[in-house]
């Protein structure tokens, strides 16, 4: 992955038109080389260089600062024209084709089958039966959580699920980006002024972060994840009217962090049983499918950045009737 050669450069050899770049990738800082790059040579061939360092193909990868004037700059733009000083640090994301192979081999089919949910009104009271809450105490006892970012006094916490909440897992694109729900990461840079940030996915680990890094959502300067959950930390309960469901218990996490609890605590999800022991916590979120269509008017994000807002001040949300948030807030 070391050769620099990727074809298509341009320009002059001497020093003076050479450039050096570090890429940071996951939790790597890779330097490409003076030799690698002059100041004629495209973002097109950046991006081939890249790929023989990392092994990351061009069209998955997503670069942060490479603007041209007020916007991303566009595969035929030079870097000279860039304005890129020496040792210019750029952050990328994206998967390398190995990678994205183990996922899909620990994922059947890359989805997660959200084929039964419960309609709002049968939500049953199932939060104090005792065999599910031994259950959560052996997931607060076994489950290992990874902290990116501790936790903050004062904030409260948005738990967030991925799957058409986010991001539409079915539809395809020639980029993740095009598969991300609008306004999402003016939501979370707005949410994380006052909500610590948890993701929590009824999928693996594996494919928690590579989705994460993907659409650029973790690591990110502007947001910091504070964990990631995936399928193992959710239960089983047996409901008398649908049989087994699993199901996503905010008790997991607010017995590993005492300073959670149901009154400083909002859980998003397009499936209602997943907060079916929690329900007062429960926002459920139109889901965001076919992208392709709707990625040009789905504004449900930017709606509820508002709500958020308007409800962080308040000390106690658990009286909150999260069914009727659009009423709170302004919309366009």
């Amino acid at each position: 992955m070391g050769d620099c050669s990727s074809g298509g450069g341009g320009g002059s050899s001497s020093s003076d038109q050479s450039l050096s770049i570090i890429i940071k990738w996951a939790k790597q800082e890779i330097s490409l080389d003076q030799e690698c790059l002059q100041l004629d040579d495209t973002v097109e061939h950046l991006k081939n260089v890249i790929y023989h360092k990392t092994g990351v193909q061009p069209t998955r990868q997503k670069l942060f600062g490479l603007k041209y004037k007020g916007k991303p700059a566009e595969d035929d733009v030079k870097l000279g024209e860039l304005n890129l000083k020496p040792g210019t640090k750029l952050m990328m994301i994206g998967s390398t084709e190995d990678a994205i192979q183990d996922v899909a081999a620990a994922v059947p089919n890359n989805e997660v089958i959200n084929d039964l949910d419960i309609p709002e009104e049968c939500i049953i009271p199932v939060s104090q039966r005792q065999e599910f809450l031994a259950k959560i105490e052996k997931r607060v006892a076994e489950y290992k959580v990874t902290i990116f970012n501790p936790p903050r006094e004062g904030k409260k916490l948005l738990v967030l699920d991925i799957d058409y909440t986010l991001y539409d897992h079915k539809s395809t694109a020639e980029h993740v980006s095009q598969l991300m729900r609008p306004y999402l990461h003016e939501f979370l840079t707005s949410a994380y002024e006052d909500y610590d940030i948890v993701i929590w996915s009824a999928t693996s680990m594996k494919w928690i972060e590579i989705k994460m890094r993907e659409m650029g959502v973790h690591p990110n300067p502007n947001f910091k994840i504070m964990f990631f959950l995936d399928s193992s930390a959710m239960i089983n309960i047996m409901s008398p009217d649908y049989g087994l469901l699993n199901v996503k218990p905010l008790g997991v996490i607010w017995g590993k962090f005492p300073q959670y609890n149901s009154k400083n605590t909002i859980m998003f999800d397009d499936i209602r049983r997943n907060f079916l022991m929690n329900p007062q916590n429960g926002l459920h979120i139109v889901p965001f499918k076919e992208a392709y269509k709707n990625r040009h008017k789905d504004k449900e994000l930017l709606y509820l950045s508002r709500y958020l807002k308007h409800i962080a001040k308040l000390k106690d949300l658990s009286s909150l009737n999260h069914k009727h948030w659009h009423r709170k807030i302004p919309r366009d």
